[in-house]
Parts: structure tokens; sequence; C-alpha cells
């Protein structure tokens, strides 16, 4: 291998060009999340992956015992463009959320109320989501970010099915199994409907009771969609999975690692992270970045490893939407991701250092050249902040 020398890993360092097809890529010559690469370690397949990986890497070190074998890197995990801008898909994005929201808050309601589950309503509320995701994949998904703070059963059904749209689309799934996809996720929580609403509101912890109730919410649900049917086997398995953990620490059956069906540790991924940057009684919201750090730290204990790395892939580190600081003191807004860099985003930014308002708003790219270069960057996120800070309302600057 020209050019090629092995370090005490017993990886073998080399220039990207002299990969060849085979080859296991375990390292590369920069942090995996300032790359594009959804899966942190993969095998090469073709020409064409050796060109790709050497748009964004001088060097990677190749794992010699593993040239034969290992993760590929999916062709659909590239990046993904999108035919309708941001900025022109939120105003659409706007009236589908809204209307899936009312439908969702309805279905909801009626369930705690005693009435049977409108699977087709449910249906119809979350095709225009997964319709907004095909066209742009962040505008839905930056709504979710700058919602109003309602119920929280009913809009973490509609936060579910948005996040399980935007990452099956990711992931290369077709319509009809976005449609499954996001309407298992709309229902995970039907159970919880039958809940007492004080054990739902509790602020402190629950006991050992409340805790088995609220546990008993997934065969509450399995039973409540039996008895309205049409639910399809994939869907039924979001359902009766969507708490079991890869490490098989969850419930109900403490199943483990590949036994979870693969649609349900979609589905626990995304839920996990909505609850975490969802204010709830018993704890406060997350940031998205706090919430994405800790799924990183679970990564194949709770979570899948790779299906991770690809939910962050999916929507960065600093999400569009997301109100963040800079190391100069001044606030912007996340408007765009930058794919090949994850916490290097586009901004447009809003108050200068001492927190007042610019009064022009600053389109800046933080991967430009004059703000990163070759050496040390002059400008990075120090902090994503809390949604409304400052009184700052994202959406006024997609429009």
């Amino acid at each position: 291998m020209t050019g090629a020398r092995q370090n005490l890993a017993g990886l073998v360092e080399m220039p990207a060009m002299a990969l060849r097809p085979g080859m296991y890529i375990a390292e590369l010559d920069r942090p995996w999340l300032e790359t594009p690469f959804a899966l942190q370690g993969f095998m090469v397949q073709d020409d064409d992956d050796v060109e790709y990986v050497a748009k964004h890497c001088n060097l990677v070190f190749v794992d010699p015992k593993r040239n034969s074998s290992g993760q590929v890197l999916p062709k659909g995990l590239r990046a993904q463009k999108d035919p309708v801008s941001i900025k022109n898909e939120l105003r659409q994005a706007k009236v589908d959320f809204q209307t899936a929201t009312h439908a969702i808050e309805s279905v909801f309601t009626q369930l705690q109320n005693g009435a049977g589950l409108n699977v087709e309503a449910l249906q119809n509320a979350v095709n225009p989501l997964i319709d907004s995701v095909f066209r742009n994949r962040d505008a839905m998904a930056a709504l979710i970010r700058m919602k109003d703070k309602g119920d929280y059963l009913f809009n973490h059904a509609v936060s579910n099915a948005v996040w399980c749209a935007v990452l099956g689309r990711h992931l290369g799934l077709d319509k009809s199994e976005l449609q499954q996809l996001a309407l298992g996720a709309s229902m995970m929580d039907v159970g919880m409907t039958r809940i007492p609403d004080e054990i739902l509101s509790k602020p402190g912890a629950l006991d050992s009771h409340e805790r088995k109730l609220v546990e008993n919410h997934v065969r509450q649900g399995l039973r409540i969609i039996q008895q309205a049917g049409g639910a399809s086997m994939p869907v039924m398995n979001m359902i009766a999975c969507h708490h079991e953990r890869f490490d098989g620490s969850g419930y109900p059956q403490g199943l483990k690692g590949k036994k979870i069906p693969k649609i349900a540790r979609i589905a626990a991924l995304v839920d996990c992270y909505d609850a975490m940057i969802t204010p709830r009684a018993h704890a406060p919201a997350r940031s998205s970045f706090a919430a994405i750090q800790e799924l990183m730290e679970l990564k194949d204990i709770h979570h899948q490893g790779p299906l991770v790395e690809q939910f962050v892939q999916t929507i960065g580190m600093f999400p569009t939407g997301s109100l963040i600081e800079l190391n100069t003191g001044e606030v912007g807004i996340v408007i765009a991701q930058n794919p090949q860099r994850r916490l290097r985003p586009k901004l447009v930014v809003v108050l200068d250092p001492n927190k007042k308002r610019l009064p022009k708003m600053q389109h800046r790219d933080l991967d430009d050249p004059a703000i990163c270069g070759r050496g040390v960057p002059t400008q990075w996120i120090t902090q994503e902040l809390q949604a409304g800070k400052y009184g700052l309302k994202a959406d006024e600057y997609f429009l």
C-alpha cells in the first residue's frame, strides 16, 4: 500500500486517494462529527467511495483485520438534496403541522373520554408531514423546535411522527414505509390515555407501583390498537417494543440487540430524543445538543450505535431552528446544516455581543474558510440557548 504506515493500534495510515475497494476505514484524520459520513467505521465498496472519502479527508486509518467484512457506507446515507428550500417549505409546513396537531389532539381527547382509536384520522394527519419532509427535511423539524409547549401527550405524538419521518427519509425508506413509521410513532403512547392524570402530571419521582402502571401503557396501547383494527404488524411492533433497549434493559420483554425489530429501534431512539428536549412534569427540557451528547454516550447500550450516528447525521448537533450563542457573545439562529461539518452550521446572527438587536441580521456560514480557515477557527458555537431566550422567535427569521 503506497504511502501507508502502521500505528500502535494496528491501523494502517494512508492517503485517502490510495484506498481500494474492500478496505475498512476505522479512523479519519478529523473527528467523525465534522464529516458527512453517517457511520463511524465502514468498508469501501467501489471507486466512487474512494473519491467521496477523499473529498472530505486527506488521510484515513484502515483496519487490515477487517478488510473483507464490516459495515458498508450505504449510498442512500450520503448528502441528499432537498427539492424545496426551507424558506419556501416553511409556510406550507406550518399549515400541515397545525392541522396534524389539531387532528391528533382530537383523537387523544376522544381516547381519554373513553372512545375508541381512530386510526384513519391519525394516518390522514401524518401523511402531509411526510410529504413535507420529502420536500425539505429541515422545515418540519424546525417547527418541532419552535412549537409552543402544550399538552405533552399529543405534542409528543406529533413530534415523534416528524422525527421518525426525518430519520426514515435519511435511511432511504420509501413513502409507504414512512407512512407506517410515522403512523406507528403517532400511536406509541396511546396507552398513556389509560394512566391516571395525577401520575402523568406528578412532578417528583414515581414510586414502584406508579412506575408499573406507567410501564403498562405498552400493553394498554396494544389492546387499544387491536380493538381499533387496521394497524399493520410493523406498527404493532413499534407499539410493543418502543421501550426496549439495545442492551436488554428495557421493558416489557427485555429484548436485546437485533431481537428488537428495526422499526422499533428507530421508534425508541426518536421517542427518547423528543422526551429529552421537551419539558415534562418531572424534568425540564434539555438542549438538543445535550440530548444528542447523551444519546452518543449511550450508543450500543440503550440504542444501536450506527442508528444513533445516522440520527446525528440527519438533524445535526445543532438542529435547524436552534437558538445558539457564539464564542464572540453574539446570538444567532441555525438556518441550515453543513453536511460536511455538523458542528459548523449556517446561521443568522441577530444579537450583538451585548445581546442588543442588530439593525440588520447577518447571514454567517461557520464553515466559511474566512472563519474556520486551515488552523484554529475564529468563531464557534459555545452553547445552545433555550427557545425564546431574549424574546427571539426563530420562525421570524425564516420567512
